[in-house]
């Protein structure tokens, strides 16, 4: 962890502080490995503390071994905690994670440190996060595995009369067995119409009263975060399900294809596009192509007609081109793909080709 945070103090100089103060705790957990919350990080050219309270002591020892830290007493205020701790550090320019941290906050430090000068910045570790190291893209492919595995046991005893909710209690159920900590997200397990909605919560819809099944899920490993999708169909789906999962599919696989060392995100988001308007789908791709994975299951860099993000080994994206009929159904084919020297290595292998998406319920 040291190693995250002495790339981050090489880059004060570049925003003209002499110490950041991060309040994120995702930011937090990625620079020093502490799961906790309520803690925050003072980090100097010359190191970090983290400032925090006495119900983490142990477990700071425990995470974080060599970090010094600092714990407020409960008679202390946490304004003029921080405030102490700051200005103990005899910084003169402190950055602040100003998409983090409240007005009120902020105005309550503030207000008791005189002759500091306020730096904004707010995506200063948002950047450094999107280049996973070794560690992280082992977890990621850990998380994937697990991911894939729970579905694969479900869709082994599913039945006709499930509900959507069932299906999510036991693919979280089975996930959690498998050793994770859950899901990385609300899934969406959508029969039918349901599945015709990008942002779909499950009920007590039976699927076998519906011809298709979309199931986009995602597994919570060790704070680090899966995400895919796949589509189903039972007996004889509508006419056009056929070709438009395989339009679908075609685009998924161009935009992969597309995906490699300094190729524009935008590019790569207009790669699964043209494949869809050929098909003459297009109109009915909702949504941006995909997005970072990691400690959060939406992350930079952003996949979409409109991002200026450059892709770069060490990232981790979804490709995700979907379509939606209202009132009928939803295909979507959803993959993490991992940018790599030479091009790009999709990291899930959890089968996707038309003949797959066939079950026997």
């Amino acid at each position: 962890m040291s190693e995250r945070i002495e790339a981050l103090t090489e880059q004060l100089g570049e925003i003209g502080a002499d110490a950041i103060y991060i309040v994120d705790e995702i930011n937090v957990r990625y620079l020093t490995g502490f799961s906790g919350d309520s803690s925050s990080l003072l980090v100097t050219p010359s190191g970090a503390v983290m400032l925090s309270d006495g119900r983490y002591k142990e477990q700071l020892d425990e995470e974080c071994p060599g970090l010094p830290y600092e714990i407020k007493s409960p008679s202390q205020r946490a304004d003029e905690f921080v405030a102490g701790v700051l200005s103990g550090s005899g910084a003169a320019k402190i950055a602040i994670e100003s998409n983090c941290m409240t007005v009120a906050s902020f105005n309550a430090i503030k207000s008791k440190l005189d002759g500091i000068e306020w730096v904004d910045t707010s995506d200063i570790v948002l950047r450094q996060r999107m280049i996973k190291d070794t560690e992280e893209i082992e977890v990621l492919r850990s998380s994937i595995r697990i991911n894939e595995r729970a579905l694969q046991s479900v869709l082994a005893k599913l039945g006709p009369d499930w509900t959507e909710m069932e299906v999510a209690y036991e693919l979280e159920s089975t996930i959690r067995r498998l050793g994770a900590t859950g899901f990385s997200f609300n899934p969406i397990i959508g029969a039918g119409p349901g599945g015709a909605k990008p942002h779909y919560s499950p009920d007590h819809t039976v699927i076998g009263d519906h011809p298709t099944l979309l199931v986009d899920w995602g597994t919570n490993l060790g704070g680090y975060a899966s995400d895919l999708t796949r589509c189903f169909h039972f007996g004889n789906p509508p006419a056009k399900f056929e070709s438009a999962y395989q339009a679908v599919l075609d685009s998924q696989l161009a935009a992969i294809e597309a995906i490699r060392p300094g190729a524009s995100a935008r590019d790569v988001d207009q790669a699964a596009r043209l494949v869809l308007k050929k098909a003459g789908l297009d109109e009915y791709f909702v949504h941006g192509l995909g997005h970072g994975v990691g400690l959060q299951i939406h992350e930079s860099p952003r996949l979409s007609g409109v991002s200026e993000d450059i892709l770069q080994p060490g990232m981790v994206i979804t490709v995700e081109p979907g379509v939606y009929f209202e009132g009928e159904f939803g295909i979507r084919i959803e993959d993490d793909v991992l940018v790599t020297d030479e091009g790009n290595e999709v990291l899930s292998g959890f089968p996707k080709g038309l003949a797959d998406c066939h079950l026997i319920l």
